[in-house]
């Protein structure tokens, strides 16, 4: 163990003054929604104090590690707007952010917890789940008892050994959690958990104290599962004599009443919602909600005004339930709030998808589509038929409503190919005009003529548009083309 000078430097590292916050995800391939709604709630904390937000990678679990994982960290944050002040790639003053790169730090601080009774060695063999959880019965542990002069003999002699906890067998511990608020519990309840396993890497519970103090982190926000290892985090930071800090344990967000959200079940991780056509800003909006409300009836939120607030005490201890079709909801809200130009350049993409014609105007289809979109990815199926025209039925020009039939849907076109044909200004007033113009001098209404021209245009009952909007997208060529082949279905 180093001198207690270097201990003494390291505490000098520490930033105080502010709140500090970190998310400190493992690189295990994908974001999922309640790792993203932790990340939410670090920075809106952070943010709403005017304090710092870090990023920390945890990747001592090396069995769990999934190659180009830390990327999709780096790129959800970065779309999900939530910038980090301290991290891996822009440094701080408490670095390394990656947890094996503070390997040598963890054997410092367990040889500390050693040296004044909160820790011991265990030479006796377990096996890597053992190693991990410390499950096992303590009062069958010889090692706990071992005398200090035979544990650095045998440590000496290169015995391999994990060191563990040393847990009270008396009394209780209390900690208190700013939403569950005081829980005690029996300290021979608690195990004494691995610290430090053989390989010298330390364990999750072990690493996170360590760090969270040597980063000055002052709110640990993370889900309640955790709740279970609070006393023993508490009796590490009383061993140390380090301040304890604030813990928010979060409940968890549930696919129903009974399962917690799983991608092993198929749940929805951040890039699978927006691969299914969700928009970042609607997602980030609806995952805050999920499990901690706001004052008042609204509910659709900026990030910039859900960090102005944001407050611990409005997280609730109820799990929260995933419903898709409520982020749906939200989703369609986005949509609709959006420019005329942003939704053109998101919804361009998925156009693109089914309309291949460059002659065709992606933002006047986009134009079509806000209003009635909820999700990007039903845009392709929409507009297909502006491509190609689908193979019809004419029983599609009946239309009860429109008081069309195949006689008079033939009328219709008969009479409207010739008026387009002369129409020099191909816009919608002019489009417009001329069927209404028609209408106006067969003496029927306006839908008897737009009917037929939608189907015969579109060759499909159910549009983004109608026919004037429709018409004028396809062109004065591909439109009239689309009427003739629609005249004849009729003949």
């Amino acid at each position: 163990m180093k001198d207690l000078t270097w201990f003494a430097e390291m505490e000098a590292r520490i930033p105080s003054g502010k709140v500090r916050t970190r998310f400190a995800p493992s690189p295990t391939g994908y974001m999922h929604v309640g790792n993203l709604r932790t990340a939410l709630y670090t920075w809106l904390i952070a943010r709403h104090a005017q304090g710092t937000f870090i990023l920390r990678i945890e990747d001592t679990d090396q069995g769990r590690l999934v190659e180009g994982a830390v990327d999709v960290i780096y790129k959800t944050l970065a779309e999900c707007h939530l910038d980090h002040d301290e991290g891996p790639d822009v440094g701080g003053p408490v670095g390394p952010y990656v947890q094996t790169e503070r390997r040598g730090l963890y054997k410092e601080y367990a040889e500390l917890l050693m040296s004044r009774g909160h820790a011991y060695r265990c030479f006796c063999e377990k096996t890597a789940s053992e190693e991990d959880t410390g499950e096992f019965g303590r009062g069958d542990d010889p090692c706990r008892t071992l005398p200090q002069e035979e544990s650095d003999r045998r440590a000496a002699a290169g015995e391999p050994y994990v060191i563990r906890q040393r847990i009270p067998h008396e009394g209780t511990t209390t900690f208190h959690d700013e939403i569950f608020g005081d829980i005690t519990v029996e300290n021979a309840e608690l195990d004494d958990q691995v610290l430090l396993k053989r390989d010298g890497l330390p364990t999750y519970n072990f690493a996170n104290v360590v760090d969270d103090h040597l980063m000055g982190i002052t709110h640990v926000v993370r889900g309640s599962e955790y709740l279970s290892s609070a006393p023993k985090y508490n009796l590490l930071y009383e061993g140390f004599g380090w301040p304890i800090p604030k813990y928010v344990h979060c409940s968890p967000v549930m696919r129903d009443a009974h399962s917690k959200m799983s991608k092993r079940h198929g749940d929805p991780s951040y890039e699978d919602l927006i691969a299914q056509g969700f928009l970042t800003d609607a997602v980030i909006n609806y995952v805050t909600l999920l499990g901690w409300s706001p004052r008042g009836e609204q509910e659709i939120f900026t990030l910039d005004e859900l960090r102005d607030i944001f407050d611990i005490s409005g997280i609730s201890k109820s799990p929260a339930i995933f419903d898709i079709e409520k982020l749906r909801y939200f989703n369609a809200a986005y949509i609709r709030a959006m420019s005329p130009e942003a939704f053109a350049q998101a919804a361009g993409p998925y156009i693109r998808q089914t309309v291949k014609n460059p002659a065709i105007d992606v933002s006047a289809v986009a134009a079509l589509l806000q209003q009635r979109t909820e999700v990007l990815t039903e845009i392709p199926e929409k507009v297909d038929f502006f491509d190609a025209l689908p193979d019809y039925d004419a029983e599609l020009f009946v239309h009860k409503k429109s008081k069309s039939d195949l006689a008079s849907s033939k009328q219709m076109l008969e009479a409207v190919i010739p008026a387009l044909e002369g129409l020099s200004d191909w816009t919608d007033e002019a489009i417009l005009g001329v069927m209404t113009g028609l209408a106006e001098s067969l003496a029927v209404k306006n839908a008897k003529v737009m009917w037929p021209v939608r189907i015969a245009a579109a060759g499909r009952a159910v549009t983004p548009g109608g026919a004037v909007e429709i018409c004028r997208i396809l062109g004065r060529d591909e439109c009239l083309c689309r009427l003739r082949l629609g005249l004849e279905k009729l003949a």
